[in-house]
């Protein structure tokens, strides 16, 4: 930020350091581990006198010389300048904090280079004592440069008491120090033998050959347990936060840590042919082949080192994007550009929006993104993200994913970073998308009843009051088409009677709807879902859209589960409120005893595509899209390294749950894998920018210009929101992710969660079993006072939930009479005011719960004075302003 930002698009700055890096690093291991090598093997030759390995040393020198000196010389000075052109603010802190261990580094590699000199150039002048007394002064001068630039470097990883002290021992004798010291000891050792092949193979074939080839064997073996030991001490020396992230979070870590198992085996593995006598030929080819493998392990371990510290380049003290930690709560208030002092723009307005965000994309994001380049290319990690996927992306970057730092700025910088990606990348449109749909109200016929002739009373409903449904069939679901229906027959008199013997009932989808096998294709692929296949139109329970209620004999109601309903007519209109016609009919007489209507609500507005592209599925209305499945399944696989998407293009999709435990579909999931509630909720909780009751409706068919509207009861027309039950987003999240037991993922989910309740009075929650209560909100069936608020008053079983909950008598479910979640009576229904409203209107004639304004003769055929069914029952309907336009 207080430097000018080298902008390489293609191929960025990082990619340059690594490839010198990883070059010179190879080369100046061998420097120090070659020096050991020639002290002891010259050492060997004279205790030996053995003038075939002091000649073998004398030609080694030459080829270590130039390796080292030259190369290793040159490759370092490059690392300098890269470095200096990359990342400036970091290299200037690491000179001046280090200053003088920079200087002594660079005595002893004068004395590394004198010393080299003098051993090759006068090897035959000088007498065997003192020519082992140079070759043992380059071998120290060469481990004291290691042992110098190893406490810098592993500064940069654990920093540790420097961060308080920011004393020059605290930074170099660190956490990291000694165990990465002696692990690069033992790769010194590793490579010495390593590059020992690669003159030893060129000699005659003879057995002095052979032996000198076993002998350049033990130096990469011997090291091999201290490498073992040291590594795993090194790796737990890393701060515990750091190893999660990096080693379990970060996707590109596995590659490089693959990298660098696969290289381990394959170089001891092909190091046991020197030991054997083998061809000249096949020694020269496999020594070469060593190389390489050799420099793909450096590599991959020193990637290994170079991801631990994200997403930092000082760990703790200053981002990758070269932003000191101490500056990033002023920047989020003032913004970035004010303090860029080689930024031209210092304010972002409408007209430089664009070029705010190019500046920003600079600043932020190109010191490890490239834009359409080699790695980490910007333009495909954003590709199938809408403007505001993108805004949501950066909203949340660095919370669950963070070996990337979070964004630093205010909200404009973030909506000019989004616009820059969006349109001057992708050329696309950056805007934050407008939807409003006209419903067209649908009229329903109330049936009819006679309060003096007839006998009974019909009460039918759904049990959730909304089933959604994902029609993704082709690529994945989480909601089969699967609606349920309850029924209870009451035969009238003083003492009204459940009837559940002697009885049918029957259910008719209203015309039109019979048919969902031609709007979805779940009936395609139902046996990847389900493992087997149902005949089209026929649900998961094998019960299609006509025929009867089976009997829940130990709940006392008739059920007709998992009806397979969409909202999709055959005439090509939407209607997430489809209508049943039900009819108890004595078994016996075969005569209707009673026959209502209900509406099973169902609805595809799941908006997956306002972040994640693609458009409305079905008609354009709902559902959906091809196109968004596919970006939500690339999404999956590459923060997960799955391969949904290739598995759905083979023809195989996948339920979500059957990874993700989930009471709804009866899933138990795979162990170790969170809950599909804690992980859609918790997760976005992370990126949406919402806390309020937008965030709910981004998802959930909610919105107030949606084609569903689905919170429609008389708590929406007071103007109780999602968030006043369930909480806000975050609130929501967190009780859920309380609510998982034993699980990583879980704790770095909720780290990053701000709940306005604090955590600790948080109650922890089991998706669809701790629900809100209604008497968090009605203590004793009174009126709730104006503070009132359900969040955090869960329901302590499946048994006390609404849907399944019964009055004091323990007879009749509440939901009977109350109608269901999120529409109770009075509702409004916005494709028909009395659309869920039926059985009340047509029993009683007004929208009220089935016994309101004391009209307790609908079951009992008399005026009753008893609140037996629960507290607070005799007594007028309070808000009776709300039905002047029923």
């Amino acid at each position: 930020m207080n430097y000018p930002v080298w902008e390489l698009y293609y191929l960025n700055s990082g990619t340059l350091i690594a490839i010198i890096a990883v070059l010179h690093v190879f080369i100046s291991h061998f420097a120090v581990g070659g020096g050991i090598f020639l002290w002891l093997t010259d050492l060997k030759s004279v205790k030996e006198k053995n003038p075939e390995l002091r000649d073998y040393v004398r030609k080694h020198i030459w080829f270590f010389l130039l390796l080292t000196m030259v190369f290793g010389g040159v490759s370092g000075v490059g690392i300098w300048f890269i470095i200096a052109l990359s990342n400036p603010w970091a290299t200037s802190i690491l000179i001046h904090n280090f200053v003088f261990a920079w200087a002594i580094e660079w005595v002893f590699f004068m004395v590394e280079i004198i010393s080299l000199l003098i051993y090759h150039y006068k090897f035959e002048m000088l007498s065997e004592r003192f020519r082992l007394r140079v070759a043992f002064i380059y071998a120290v001068s060469a481990w004291l440069s290691l042992f110098v630039i190893n406490g810098i470097i592993t500064f940069m990883l654990t920093p540790g008491d420097w961060l308080k002290t920011f004393s020059f021992w605290d930074g170099f004798f660190n956490p990291t120090n000694l165990p990465a010291l002696l692990f690069r000891t033992g790769i010194c050792v590793m490579f010495a033998g390593l590059f020992g092949f690669v003159t030893a193979v060129f000699l005659p074939e003879s057995g002095f050959k052979r032996q000198l080839l076993k002998y350049c064997a033990k130096w990469l073996y011997i090291p091999l347990p201290f490498l073992i030991l040291s590594g795993f001490w090194y790796f737990y020396a890393i701060p515990e936060n750091a190893r999660i992230t990096n080693f379990w979070l970060n996707r590109q870590t596995g590659n490089t840590v693959t990298v660098f198992i696969i290289s381990t085996v394959l170089l001891y593995l092909l190091a046991i042919l020197f030991i054997f006598k083998t061809s000249r030929k096949l020694q020269q080819i496999t020594v070469f082949i060593l190389l390489m493998i050799g420099l793909a392990w450096i590599g991959g371990f020193e990637y290994m080192r170079e991801y631990a510290r994200k997403p930092y380049i000082i760990y703790e003290y200053m981002y990758s994007s070269s932003i000191m930690v101490s500056d990033e709560e002023r920047l989020n208030k003032e913004g970035l550009l004010k303090y860029a002092k080689w930024s031209k723009i210092k304010e972002m307005t409408e007209e430089n929006k664009l070029e705010t965000g190019r500046e920003i994309f600079n600043l932020q994001c190109l010191s490890c993104h490239t834009v359409g380049g080699v790695k980490n290319d910007i333009i495909e990690k954003t590709r199938g993200f809408t403007y505001f996927g993108v805004l949501t992306q950066l909203y949340g970057q660095g919370k669950v994913l963070d070996y990337m730092p979070k964004f630093i700025g205010t909200e404009k910088e973030i909506e000019a970073l989004a616009t820059f990606i969006v349109k001057g990348l992708h050329h696309k449109d950056a805007t934050l998308p407008l939807m409003s749909y006209k419903i067209k109200e649908k009229k329903i016929e109330i049936p009819s009843f006679n309060a003096s002739k007839d006998e009974y009373i019909l009460l039918v409903w759904n049990d959730l009051g909304m089933h959604c449904l994902s029609d993704s069939d082709r690529w994945f679901i989480f909601l089969p088409p699967a609606n349920n229906l309850e029924a209870l027959l009451i035969k009238r008199g003083a003492k009204p009677e459940i009837i559940t013997t002697g009885v049918q009932i029957r259910y008719q989808i209203e015309k039109g709807f019979e048919n969902p096998s031609k709007h979805v294709k779940f009936w395609n692929y139902a046996e990847f879902y389900f493992g087997k296949n149902f005949p089209e139109n026929v649900g998961i329970t094998e019960k299609g859209l006509h025929g009867l209620f089976d009997l829940d004999e130990q709940n006392g109601v008739f059920i007709a589960k998992a009806l397979p309903v969409v909202p999709y007519n055959d005439n090509g209109t939407y209607n997430p409120y489809p209508v049943f016609d039900i009819q108890a009919i004595d078994k016996n007489r075969g005569i209707i005893l009673q026959k209502t209507k209900v509406v099973a609500p169902v609805s595809t507005e799941l908006r997956c595509m306002i972040c994640h592209e693609g458009g409305w599925r079905w008609n354009g209305i709902s559902g959906i899209s091809d196109e968004t499945a596919i970006n939500i399944l690339k999404t999956h696989d590459r923060h997960n390294k799955t391969k949904l998407y290739q598995s759905a293009l083979r023809g195989k999709p996948i339920l979500c749950q059957s990874c993700h435990e989930d009471v709804a579909v009866g899933s138990k999931g795979v162990k170790g894998h969170n809950s599909f509630s804690v992980s859609i909720h918790a997760w976005h909780a992370n990126y949406i920018p919402y806390r309020d009751v937008r965030a709910c409706n981004l998802c959930h068919p909610n919105d107030p210009q949606g084609n569903t509207r689905c919170n429609r009861d008389i708590h929406s027309r007071l103007g109780i929101q999602c968030t006043q039950c369930h909480g806000s987003l975050h609130e929501h999240a967190t009780a859920l992710l309380l609510g998982q037991k034993n699980s990583r993922s879980a704790n770095i989910l909720i780290k990053n969660l701000n709940p306005e309740t604090p955590l600790y009075e948080i109650n922890a929650r089991k998706p669809w079993i701790n629900e809100p209560d209604c008497l968090g909100c009605h203590t004793g069936f009174q009126k709730p006072l104006n503070s009132s608020n359900g969040f955090n008053k869960w329901t302590a079983n499946i048994n006390m939930l609404f849907k399944t909950k019964k009055e004091n008598m323990n007879r009749i479910p509440c939901i009977a009479c109350h109608s269901s979640t999120h529409a109770i009576y009075p509702a409004f229904n916005p494709y028909g005011t009395n659309r869920d409203n039926i059985q009340a209107m047509q029993y009683q004639g007004m929208p009220l719960p089935i016994g309101g304004e004391v009209k307790c003769e609908v079951c009992h055929k008399i005026k009753m004075n008893t609140s037996m069914h629960h507290a607070n029952m005799i007594r007028t309907f309070r808000n009776k302003a709300l039905l002047n336009n029923y």
